[in-house]
């Protein structure tokens, strides 16, 4: 396996593992969620447009592509990050990574419905894996699993697979990174416009806030988006997206780390439940 593509993978799954914990932080500092997702995203638009500008690389889509593509971030991707975030006011960090992460069992399910791919034993087996791990998890923690967190968190991972499927089934034609930079700030114009209309959105007033929404901009988006597409290039998607998996690792061990959330062994054989799904579902034998 090519060492570098492995590696600028795991890059991207730190990043995006990343995300959690930052959250957390932001929302203890008094950032609401308009307001963190609404930087989140302009900032992160602004640093894939500048990069993929300078490389040559960026175009804007036209007619239905147009559409479709800033729809997708205005409704789909504004829609998983919402509920994301409004999950970790109910659960800890590492708990709405695992829950997050069982949208790859939710792609197959989906696919199999809206694209008519067949549906295996393996899936059935990645799909039950998955859901025993989510069952497991979540009842070796019930203070910090709160029943509305598991709901929220599960919605976002449905929508997210809903948001991926039609992305490969309405523009498979469109390069995933001009697809990204449409999506972005579709996703920013909605938490603009929702954070206006509630009176919830603010510009962060310290340099801590600052520091916080460029971090989730740039470390926990920017970076790992294009360092995914850089290690994908040399590894393929399957690899990829095995190696993927060490995302809610990343964002269990980060929520330790830093946020002091309690990891028991119950959690840590739910999880690896859940990746096994995960794994069972993105390996290619049948």
């Amino acid at each position: 396996m090519d060492r570098l593509g492995t590696a600028l993978v795991l890059v991207s799954a730190a990043g995006f593992g990343t995300l959690g914990v930052l959250g957390e932080l932001a929302a203890t500092a008094g950032l609401s969620i308009p307001t963190v997702l609404s930087f989140r995203f302009l900032l992160a638009t602004a640093v894939v447009w500048l990069v993929l500008g300078a490389r040559g690389q960026f175009r804007l889509l036209r007619g239905r592509s147009l559409a479709v593509g800033v729809a997708l971030g205005a409704v789909g991707y504004a829609t998983m990050s919402g509920l994301f975030f409004w999950g970790l006011e109910f659960m800890t960090a590492g708990l709405v990574g695992i829950l997050l992460y069982t949208y790859p069992v939710f792609v197959v399910a989906a696919a199999a419905l809206r694209l008519d791919e067949p549906v295996t034993r393996r899936t059935v087996g990645a799909l039950g894996a998955a859901l025993a791990g989510v069952a497991l998890v979540t009842g070796a923690d019930p203070a910090g699993a709160d029943p509305r967190g598991i709901a929220i968190v599960l919605g976002a991972a449905v929508v997210y697979a809903g948001y991926i499927t039609a992305s490969r089934s309405a523009l498979a034609t469109v390069d995933p990174q001009v697809l990204t930079a449409h999506v972005l700030p579709g996703a920013a114009a909605t938490y603009l416009a929702f954070g206006t209309a509630t009176g919830r959105l603010a510009a962060p007033a310290t340099d801590y806030e600052w520091a916080l929404v460029v971090a989730i901009a740039v470390v926990a988006t920017a970076v790992p988006i294009f360092t995914f597409f850089a290690g994908l290039e040399r590894i393929g998607a399957s690899r990829a997206s095995i190696v993927s998996t060490a995302e809610p690792v990343v964002t269990l061990l980060l929520g330790a780390a830093v946020l002091h959330e309690p990891i028991t062994p119950l959690t840590v054989v739910g999880g690896a439940l859940v990746l096994g799904g995960v794994l069972l579902v993105q390996t290619g034998a049948k």
